[in-house]
């Protein structure tokens, strides 16, 4: 079984989450318990960049659903970026573009944050 890991960085009042590995069932709950850090800590501008992330499950799709109404909620959002073709397939085949902005590159998701701003 392959590992998860993820790296929290912090960019101005934006959190990436670099995600690397297999985000299945197992590994899941690492990813709920970093958004959950986040909500506690009142950080709603959300990067998930999954350059490093070689496998995703449902389970690892239900995270990002689970906290996207709270993080919306409190004037936030969880953008995806840096995706490779195979996980994006995956997204797009669950309608997740209609739901998430999926940027290209962690830049391009900072700067839809920054355009955001008032």
């Amino acid at each position: 079984m392959s590992g998860f890991d993820i790296q929290k960085k912090h960019e101005g009042d934006t959190v990436v989450l670099q995600l690397k590995g297999y985000l299945d069932a197992h590994t899941a709950p690492q990813l709920e318990t970093a958004l959950q850090e986040c909500l506690a800590k009142k950080e709603y501008k959300i990067i998930a960049n999954f350059s490093q992330l070689s496998y995703i499950s449902s389970a690892g799709l239900g995270v990002f659903m689970g906290f996207i109404e709270e993080v919306r909620k409190n004037g936030g959002d969880i953008k995806l970026c840096c995706m490779n073709a195979k996980i994006y397939r995956i997204f797009d085949l669950l309608g997740f573009p209609t739901l998430y902005e999926i940027l290209d590159t962690e830049e391009e998701a900072r700067e839809k944050f920054d355009s955001n701003s008032v």
